[in-house]
């Protein structure tokens, strides 16, 4: 079981940069800043996914959802 956690860990981070990549591609940014994120996210996983979730505007993100409670 050990030996798969490598592919694991690979494929969740995979998922996550899916996800960023989607919402970047979906939010009000300029083509540039788009772009920016993507090419990070893109060519650094799992470094961009850390800045991003750190340094993007969140609460434009936040308020496009409602709160499940």
């Amino acid at each position: 079981m050990l030996s798969y956690s490598g592919g694991i860990v690979g494929l969740v981070i995979l998922i996550l940069d899916l996800i960023v990549i989607f919402e970047v591609m979906n939010s009000n940014r300029a083509i540039s800043g788009k772009l920016g994120w993507s090419l990070l996210v893109f060519f650094f996983p799992l470094v961009g996914l850390i800045l991003y979730f750190l340094f993007s505007n969140r609460q434009e993100h936040n308020a496009r959802y409602e709160p499940l409670i």
